[in-house]
């Protein structure tokens, strides 16, 4: 009997590691090719691990990285909207996976700040309280996460340049960002680690 629940118990575990180890393998190659500036095939590798790994929410925030990302330089509102309507179906799928995330929280504010940025005009008034309230609550949720502190601080600076407010405090907010990203330890490889050597360059800015 007892013979009989050990290899039970060692066809799930075998089972569970070569599913990890699945992930882990697409999750190695869609950042290899993203590396490599192959991000349209990236995606499609991200696509494929999400419908494969229902329970992951990292592939889906990889998307939503990306295709905020690639609408950063789109003048095509067309495409644009397409871009960040992928984007935010990934981001509302992430979040039904892991509530309360940081990270997902960080990258909702991110692509509402795309809209922003294509135009302010437009969409400023639409979504500048939202973000503003999304990067408050990411801090609430992990006061120390690096990605929270800086974008909090971008944002505000962005939004005090643009009423010809000081800026002062925020470049205080901007070092301070870069202290927590110079201590931050992601949960694995495949978790966000990006955002520091922007950091640093709008510290400069600071100092120009």
């Amino acid at each position: 009997m007892s013979k009989n629940l050990i290899i039970i118990a060692l066809l799930v575990i075998t089972g569970i590691t070569q599913a990890q180890t699945n992930f882990e393998k697409g999750m190695n190659k869609a950042f290899e090719l993203w590396q490599a500036d192959k991000t349209d095939e990236a995606e499609n590798m991200f696509e494929r691990i999400a419908k494969a790994e229902s329970e992951e929410w990292l592939p889906n925030y990889y998307i939503a990285q990306i295709n905020s990302l690639k609408s950063w330089s789109e003048k095509d509102e067309t495409v644009l909207k397409a871009q960040l309507d992928k984007a935010q179906e990934h981001i509302d799928l992430a979040m039904t996976k892991s509530e309360d995330n940081v990270e997902l929280i960080v990258m909702q504010a991110q692509v509402l700040t795309n809209w922003v940025a294509f135009d302010g005009m437009t969409y400023g008034m639409k979504y500048g309280a939202k973000i503003t309230e999304l990067y408050t609550k990411a801090i609430e949720v992990s006061p120390t996460n690096p990605r929270a502190v800086f974008c909090k601080a971008d944002w505000s600076m962005g939004s005090a340049k643009y009423f010809g407010q000081d800026t002062a405090p925020y470049c205080k907010e901007i070092e301070a960002s870069i202290e927590l990203f110079d201590t931050f330890k992601p949960e694995s490889d495949f978790h966000p680690n990006w955002g520091k050597e922007r950091a640093k360059q709008v510290s400069e800015s600071c100092k120009e």
